[in-house]
């Protein structure tokens, strides 16, 4: 008589958002994409609901700010090397085990369920890693330190000084969505039922009844994101009313928008054409308008001079890792410093196109000294004819940093180095 073996066991369920989730992982971790827009994507593909999307979301942005501690605790845990998908569902796991407060026993099998029925990993080596991962014995409960490369965690503590262990504790928070939002629209969003709460810089923090871009606030024009401390770089350049203002190195026009809105004519400038569509289509939904150019702002502009010139110059992000925490995965001090020397190129041009006695706004959304203070110190430098002025309208918390500010990025706010320099008049 022979026996024969048991049937292979059948993957149970799982939820979908947790696949999506690791599949967003496996792409921003192998370098592929940036969190935001492959998450954005999928979720609008896949239409999960609402409390489905939100965990997806806890989990690959928990994932990729717990990275280097997640790392840490699997570390014992593997041997030899393990597969790009089998290690974004490990991550993922060991997230939802340690910090996001789930069963362990509902983690481990989920994620078991996950790795045969979507075929990301062996079943057998999820159940044996995530029944047995834990926080390292040296890692305090929740300590921000172990979150960031050593380099720049000494960054982030030359910058802020006694802050800066409140300021790691928070790039680790969940952030919060910030709208720029007319009376209409406060009005529209809470009848629909979304809880908006005054925010810093005129800015509101909104707790959402609906996605954004199915809002009618959104469809009216009545809402546009920004953070505080983008926002603050557009007030740096005081009133602007009439005025004639080049948004440099604009993007996607968030910052000409706001401009618009303030009622400056507004010409953006920046290298990549299909960055001014997205511009022209988000400023048509406010009911705004600018002027668009293309150029490389690293070579010289030919405009007349303008009264007011924004030039909010590509930097590393390195004080938006709340939002985009796969940034201090990739970071490293050499890319700092090409960011900085392309800064240092595009700051002279942007000088050039600022009429006598008008006013230059320099900012990036980084806490680097070589891009920030260092790259303003060398220019003043250079040019006499420019010295630094006070920076008005700042309500976000800040502190001093060489002849600008640095943002500080707590309760949500960007790290953004802010300067306003002074043209002498003829």
């Amino acid at each position: 008589m022979t026996s024969s073996a048991p049937p292979p066991r059948r993957p149970g369920p799982f939820n979908p958002a947790r696949e999506l989730a690791v599949r967003v992982l496996v792409r921003v971790l192998a370098g592929e994409t940036f969190a935001a827009p492959a998450l954005d994507t999928a979720l609008r593909s896949a239409r999960l609901p609402g409390r489905d999307a939100g965990l997806a979301t806890h989990i690959v942005y928990g994932t990729l700010r717990r990275h280097p501690s997640l790392t840490a605790a699997l570390a014992p845990l593997l041997r030899g090397e393990t597969h790009p998908k089998a290690r974004a569902l490990l991550l993922a796991g060991a997230f939802e085990k340690l910090h996001l407060g789930t069963a362990p026993h509902a983690v481990v099998s989920e994620y078991v369920n996950l790795a045969g029925g979507a075929r990301l990993a062996p079943p057998g080596l999820v159940n044996a890693v995530l029944r047995r991962v834990e926080r390292p014995a040296d890692a305090a409960s929740d300590a921000p330190a172990h979150e960031l490369p050593e380099w720049l965690a000494d960054i982030y503590r030359d910058a802020y000084g006694e802050r800066a262990p409140e300021v790691e504790a928070d790039l680790l928070t969940p952030a919060p969505l910030w709208l720029s939002l007319s009376d209409a629209g406060v009005r529209t969003l809470e009848e629909e039922g979304s809880v908006v709460t005054p925010g810093v810089q005129g800015v509101d923090r909104v707790e959402l009844a609906r996605p954004l871009r199915e809002s009618a606030a959104w469809a009216a024009g009545q809402a546009q994101p920004i953070n505080p401390a983008s926002l603050a770089c557009v007030d740096a350049l005081g009133e602007v009313s009439g005025v004639r203002v080049l948004d440099l190195a604009g993007g996607a026009g968030i910052k000409a928008a706001m401009l618009a809105a303030r009622g400056a004519l507004v010409t953006s400038v920046d290298l990549l054409a299909r960055k001014h569509d997205a511009a022209r289509a988000n400023l048509r939904r406010l009911g705004l308008r600018a002027d668009f150019l293309t150029h490389d702002l690293s070579t010289p502009l030919e405009l007349p001079p303008a009264p007011a010139v924004l030039l909010d110059a590509p930097c590393t992000g390195s004080g938006t890792l709340r939002s985009h925490p796969e940034i201090k995965l990739r970071l490293t001090p050499q890319a700092v410093q090409e960011a900085a020397d392309l800064q240092a190129r595009m700051l002279p041009h942007a000088a050039a196109l600022v009429a006598p006695g008008g006013v230059l706004v320099y900012s990036v959304c980084s806490v680097t000294p070589q891009e920030g203070p260092e790259v303003v110190t060398r220019f003043l430098a250079a040019h006499p004819d420019f010295a630094p002025e006070p920076v008005p309208g700042l309500e976000v918390a800040h502190v001093q940093a060489g002849a600008g500010v640095l943002t500080v990025p707590v309760g949500g706010v960007d790290g953004f180095f802010i300067a306003r320099l002074r043209r002498a008049p003829v």
